[in-house]
């Protein structure tokens, strides 16, 4: 039994020991002073108080030894039990910066649950974040990034993992399993093709962890977006062919552009949603709905239908309750 519980005290944390040690002493002291100077420590409890303020070094005078024995307890007391207390809190010290110096440098593991994991640091990452905090419900961000050597964040706000984001231990880290999504952004510092390749074989670690995890990936070749679906993106954002399309709106239209970014800028109001038709909807006009919907200030610009998205569609186009509907709304 003893043996048993020396081996986890000798297994604990070094600052439990220590604490656990000067405890001891000050227990120990506290007793025997009492034993030794009855009258002038009447109590167990206030020889404990003295050993406290003895080792603590404070000294409040209050009681003291007056025996030339309970003199030597009290020196012993000041070589043992001050020295573990000292030595406790220059560790509880040392733990807290320690603590704090790996939540900067991306070493700690998250702890929390569904939060938002982002891959890649780069600028579309800092727009995404910086819009996130402006909501009235924002949800905690784990950004994984092997390049940032520290946050470029208050940790409040972003825990940061300093590593490679397919390997294994660095998704435990971000304690992928509780996650609520996971948006992998594609590197800027790599070739296309390359960094259609990492961001793929994150997408494959990501949902060989956590299957149902909503991932959402940006691929900037086409080629690639066939593999993103196979290997199980839940979204594909196609960087390069939504770019493309708003330089030919712009080439066609001057200023479509400008138009279209504030049209989509969640902080203009132009949050871009899908939603389900409720059941009053089902099998009316396209036509009628945004009429109603207007009147909400919902403005309805198209219908997704199974592997088809209409936008602006006939007037007279029934609404099915499987379709989605695609509207722009606060």
């Amino acid at each position: 039994m003893f043996q048993a519980i020396y081996y986890k005290f000798v297994e604990s944390p070094i600052l439990l020991r220590i604490f656990g040690i000067a405890v001891f002493f000050i227990v120990s002291f506290g007793t025997a002073v009492h034993f030794i100077e009855p009258d002038t420590f009447p109590t167990i409890f206030e020889g404990i108080w003295w050993a406290v303020v003895t080792a603590s070094t404070v000294g409040f005078g209050d009681f003291a030894p007056k025996t030339t024995a309970g003199r030597l307890l009290g020196i012993g007391l000041i070589f043992a039990g001050a020295g573990f207390l000292s030595a406790y809190f220059i560790n509880l010290a040392a733990a807290a910066v320690t603590s704090q110096n790996a939540l900067r440098e991306g070493k700690a593991a998250y702890e929390n649950k569904n939060h938002l994991i982002i891959v890649g640091w780069n600028e579309r990452t800092k727009e995404i974040i910086d819009h996130l905090q402006t909501f009235s419900i924002s949800r905690h961000i784990v950004l994984i990034d092997d390049s940032l050597r520290t946050n470029p964040y208050s940790e409040k706000i972003v825990h940061f993992i300093q590593g490679i984001p397919h390997r294994d231990e660095i998704l435990q880290k971000a304690n992928l399993k509780n996650a609520a999504s996971a948006l992998i952004t594609s590197d800027p510092n790599k070739n296309e093709m390359y960094a259609d390749m990492n961001s793929i074989l994150t997408l494959v670690a990501m949902k060989g962890s956590s299957p149902s995890l909503y991932c959402i990936v940006e691929i900037l070749t086409n080629d690639q977006v066939i593999n993103a679906e196979r290997a199980g993106a839940d979204e594909v954002i196609q960087t390069n062919k939504h770019a493309s399309a708003v330089m030919l709106n712009s080439i066609h239209q001057e200023g479509a552009s400008t138009a279209l970014t504030h049209l989509l800028d969640p902080l203009n109001g132009g949050l871009l949603k899908t939603m389900a038709p409720e059941p009053d909807w089902v099998h009316m006009s396209f036509g009628e709905l945004a009429i109603n919907l207007l009147k909400e200030r919902v403005i309805l610009m198209g219908i997704q239908r199974a592997e088809n998205t209409m936008i602006n569609p006939p007037l007279a186009v029934q609404i099915l309750s499987s379709d989605r509907l695609l509207v722009i709304k606060h």
